[in-house]
C-alpha cells in the first residue's frame, strides 16, 4: 500500500558555521519547538543519463532512525508530490514505482546512482494542540555519485542545507517569516532542487536554470521548465490512475504558445516539430476532457430543469454514452504512455527545459520579448473584432486562442514589464478567453446534443424533447457569451 502527500518546502545553503536564529516568537501561543537529531541514509536511482534529474523527479531508498521506506517526488504545480512505500528486504525498485517513473526514464532502466549520509537537527513548530506547523531541517550532508560513464572514479561531496517544509497546519506567511529569519542569519536560497542535483553537479547536472544576466534565456526558461514541472507531474498521475488531464493540457498550451508567439527567438524547425508533437499529445487528451467536462455540464443542466421536462431517461443516455466514451479514450490515453512517440515528447522536452535553442535574435535583451508580446496582443484584439463582426462561430474560436496566446505571453513577460502592468494584461486576456471559453463550450455541447436527442428519438421509451430543451438552452448560453465578449471588446 502506497501513500502521497502534497509538500511545500524551501531550501537554503549555510556555511559549516552557521547558528540556526530562535524562533520563539513565531510558535503561536500555547505552542513549543521540539528538538531532536537524527541520521538518515539515501540511495538515489536514475537511469545513467539521468533522466529522472532532468525532470526534477527523484527516487530513493531511505533508512535510518526515522525508519525505511521507498520514497517517489514528483512535481505539482508549485510544490511536489511525494509517494512512499514501505521498505522490504528486497534491493529491486518495487513494480509500483517502476510503472510510475517509467515514461520519465524514457523506458530505460534505473539504478543506484547517489548515495547520501544524513545528519538532521530537527526544529519541529508545534501549535498548542500539538499540530505540525512547519519542521526545520538542520542537515550535514555527505554525498557519493557514482560516475556517470563506466569505469569512472565516484565523486564525494559534503555541505550543509536548511530545508523549511509545512506540516498540514501550516501556511505560507510562516513559511515566508522563518525564511526572513534564516537568511538575516547567513543562509542563502539554495541553487539546488535536491541533494540529488546537488550530488551531480560534478557531472554538470542539476544546477539553477537562471543566469540573472540574460532576461530573455532566462524568462524563457523558467516560464517553460514551469511547464514541463506541469506535464511530467501528470505523466505520473495518469500513471497513478488520477485525473490530471486538464492542468496537463494547460501546460501544453502555455508551452505551444510560447513556441509560437516568441518563435523568432526559438529555432524555428526544432519548435515547429515540438510543437506539432505536442498538439497530437494534447489532442489524444482532449478527446477524454471533453467528455469529462460534457458529462459534468449536462447533468447540471439536467439538475436544473423542471421534473416534468424531463421526459425519458434523459440523464442515464448522458452518463451512458458519455462515460462510455470517456473510458474508451482514456484507455487510449494509457496505450500512449508507452509508444516510443511519446517517450520521445518527454526527451525532448527535457532538452528544452534547460537550454531552449535560441536565435541570434534572442541576445537583443528585453526589448524582443516586449515586442512578441506587444504583437500577440494586437493579434488577439483584431480576431476579437473581427470575429464579433462577422458573428462566426469559428472566428470566435480562433479569437479564444489568440487571447490565450496573449495571455501567457504576458505571464510569461510580467518580470520585464512589472509586476503591476503584467498583471492587469494577464487579467485583461484572460477574462476574453473565459468568456470565448465559454462561447466555444455551448457550441461544442450544441453537437453532442443533436446526437444524443437522435439517438434518444430513435430508442423505444425515450425520446428527444429534453435534448432540443437543452439545445435551446446552449443557444441562449452561447448568444449571451457573445454579448459578454462585445463588452470586453469596447
Amino acid at each position: 500500500m502506497n501513500s502521497a502527500q502534497r509538500e511545500r518546502d524551501d531550501k537554503y545553503d549555510a556555511d559549516a558555521d552557521f547558528a540556526v536564529p530562535d524562533f520563539a516568537d513565531v510558535v503561536p501561543p500555547g505552542g513549543k519547538v521540539d528538538k531532536d537529531t537524527v541520521t538518515l541514509h539515501s540511495e538515489y536511482f536514475d537511469t545513467s543519463a539521468r533522466d529522472l534529474l532532468a525532470h526534477h523527479v527523484s527516487l530513493r531508498r531511505r533508512s535510518g532512525d526515522l525508519g525505511g521506506e521507498w520514497r517517489l517526488k514528483v512535481p505539482d504545480h508549485k510544490a511536489h508530490t511525494e509517494i512512499r512505500l514501505p521498505l522490504i528486504t528486497d534491493d529491486a525498485v518495487p513494480d509500483e514505482l517502476a510503472n510510475l517513473v517509467s515514461g520519465v526514464a524514457l523506458g530505460k532502466p534505473v539504478h543506484p546512482v547517489v548515495t547520501v549520509s544524513t545528519v538532521r537537527r530537527r526544529h519541529r513548530i508545534l501549535d498548542a494542540d500539538g499540530n505540525l506547523l512547519a519542521e526545520l531541517s538542520d542537515d550535514t550532508v555527505k554525498t557519493t555519485a557514482a560516475g556517470a560513464c563506466a569505469g569512472e572514479a565516484a565523486i564525494a561531496a559534503n555541505w550543509r542545507e536548511v530545508l523549511v517544509e509545512l506540516g498540514a497546519a501550516g501556511d505560507r506567511t510562516l513559511l515566508r517569516k522563518i525564511g526572513k529569519r534564516l537568511t538575516r542569519a547567513g543562509a542563502r536560497p539554495s541553487q539546488y532542487s535536491s541533494k540529488l542535483s546537488r550530488a551531480l553537479a560534478p557531472h554538470g547536472t542539476g544546477g539553477s536554470v537562471t543566469s540573472g544576466a540574460d532576461p530573455v534565456r532566462e524568462s524563457l526558461t523558467a516560464y517553460l521548465d514551469t511547464q514541463v514541472q506541469e506535464i511530467v507531474g501528470g505523466d505520473v498521475q495518469l500513471r497513478r490512475g488520477l485525473d490530471p488531464i486538464h492542468p496537463t493540457r494547460v501546460a501544453i498550451r502555455r508551452f505551444r504558445s510560447t513556441l509560437r508567439v516568441f518563435r523568432p527567438l526559438l529555432d524555428p524547425d526544432a519548435g515547429a516539430h515540438l510543437d506539432e508533437e505536442l498538439s497530437w499529445y494534447a489532442g489524444v487528451l482532449g478527446e477524454v476532457r471533453d467528455r469529462e467536462v460534457q458529462r459534468a455540464r449536462f447533468v447540471a443542466a439536467v439538475t436544473d430543469l423542471p421534473e416534468e421536462q424531463v421526459l425519458g431517461p434523459v440523464a442515464a443516455r448522458i452518463e451512458r454514452d458519455l462515460l462510455a466514451e470517456q473510458l474508451r479514450y482514456r484507455a487510449e490515453v494509457t496505450a500512449t504512455l508507452d509508444t516510443e512517440r511519446y517517450r520521445a515528447v518527454l526527451a525532448e522536452l527535457a532538452r528544452w527545459r534547460s537550454a531552449p535553442p535560441l536565435t541570434d535574435d534572442a541576445r537583443s535583451g528585453a526589448t524582443v520579448l516586449k515586442k512578441a508580446a506587444r504583437k500577440a496582443r494586437r493579434k488577439a484584439d483584431r480576431r476579437l473584432a473581427s470575429a464579433l463582426d462577422d458573428g462566426d462561430d469559428e472566428g470566435l474560436h480562433r479569437a479564444r486562442k489568440a487571447a490565450k496566446r496573449a495571455r501567457y505571453a504576458a505571464e510569461l513577460t510580467r518580470g520585464v514589464v512589472g509586476e503591476k502592468k503584467g498583471k492587469k494584461r494577464v487579467t485583461r486576456y484572460k477574462k476574453i478567453q473565459q468568456v470565448l471559453g465559454d462561447h466555444q463550450d455551448s457550441v461544442v455541447a450544441l453537437g453532442t446534443l443533436r446526437a444524443l436527442g437522435a439517438r434518444a428519438g430513435t430508442t423505444e421509451g425515450e425520446n428527444g424533447f429534453t435534448f432540443g430543451l437543452l439545445y435551446g438552452l446552449e443557444l441562449l448560453a452561447a448568444q449571451r457569451a457573445r454579448e459578454d465578449a462585445a463588452q470586453l471588446a469596447t
